[in-house]
């Protein structure tokens, strides 16, 4: 069965889904519902709007995921990011990171749900795109299921649109942003029942989720699912066409080549722009070949001219490979 990829997410994740990345996860999948990163909201309002929320048409539907325990100020970023062409707004209360839990948000707002849904109505107000929140199922030592139902009662009550609960408790002060995603159990019984507990609102699962398989079975639950490390580890299972085939993927480079003539500083070169999409070739003969071109040889290069020069290094390889008769 194929995927409804219109139902599909790929997460926000932070140094990993910028526009860049956007970019390219849109060129293999027209359809996937896109994140940018986490933004604090007090930089929209504050700092250089334009490098932190340009973004090309070609990215369309994505989604700001902004940080932040204001509601004036989140508003006003939201504002900010609505006129800049965002589709929705995704307030962050699911990240367990030092850095977002001493700025008093990210996870921590699950302690809070009453400023929650202050920062959600002051948002829905603000614009007339819609307003989503991505949460945990709760804290490590302190999630309920009463709880989380009381957060999506209250998220929804003040107009978000839909609720992406990452199915995993977050653990304060002891596990690293890594460790959160890996440590606590997985719990996605705990989110079917909370679909089921708000049959006419939306929900979307996110969490371990790395097979078709596993999709089509959490669709069966909720209404959508969000999956993250495995857009970066393996951009191509998003392909409609999967497992696509080496002329795909250099097509896809040869795009992103134009686009960085388009888009970058004549200072930017591969290795840095590359530096998400290392994994272009994965599980193809030569894979580790390219990464390793990306992240050396390309520190001389130029995007475009990297392209070239890798394109001749996979077509030599795919040639050597269908010589000999073997597979990588």
């Amino acid at each position: 069965m194929e995927i409804p990829w219109e139902k599909i997410s790929i997460a926000p994740m932070m140094d990993i889904t910028d526009r860049r990345f956007r970019y390219f996860m849109r060129l293999i999948n027209p359809r996937v519902r896109l994140y940018t990163e986490m933004i604090v909201s007090h930089a929209i309002v504050r700092g250089d709007r334009n490098r932190l929320l340009k973004f090309d048409a070609a990215e369309h539907p994505v989604v700001l995921q902004l940080g932040g325990d204001d509601p004036a100020v989140v508003a006003e970023a939201a504002k900010i990011g609505a006129d800049f062409g965002y589709d929705a707004i995704d307030l962050n209360c699911g990240c367990p990171s030092d850095r977002v839990e001493s700025g008093n948000f990210g996870v921590c707002l699950m302690r809070m749900p009453e400023r929650v849904a202050e920062i959600v109505a002051a948002v829905h107000a603000a614009v007339k795109i819609p307003v989503s929140v991505k949460c945990r199922i709760g804290i490590t030592g302190e999630e309920s299921e009463a709880g989380l139902i009381r957060f999506a009662e209250n998220v929804f009550a003040a107009g978000a649109r839909w609720l992406t609960v990452h199915a995993r408790t977050a653990t304060l002060g002891g596990l690293s942003p890594k460790q959160n995603r890996e440590i606590p159990p997985l719990n996605y019984e705990m989110v079917y029942r909370l679909k089921e507990k708000f049959p006419d609102r939306e929900i979307e699962i996110n969490g371990g989720i790395k097979t078709r398989a596993q999709i089509l079975a959490h669709l069966g639950k909720v209404d959508r699912v969000m999956i993250g490390r495995l857009a970066h580890e393996d951009p191509f299972f998003f392909a409609p066409g999967f497992p696509a085939d080496i002329n795909t993927r250099l097509h896809v480079l040869d795009r992103m080549g134009a686009y960085a003539s388009q888009h970058e500083h004549a200072d930017v070169g591969a290795a840095r722009f590359f530096s998400n999409m290392l994994n272009t070739f994965h599980a193809l003969p030569g894979a580790r070949l390219a990464r390793r071109f990306i992240s050396e040889e390309g520190r001389q290069l130029r995007p475009e001219a990297a392209v070239s020069a890798l394109k001749e290094k996979m077509v030599a390889m795919a040639e050597m490979t269908d010589a000999a008769g073997q597979t990588d």
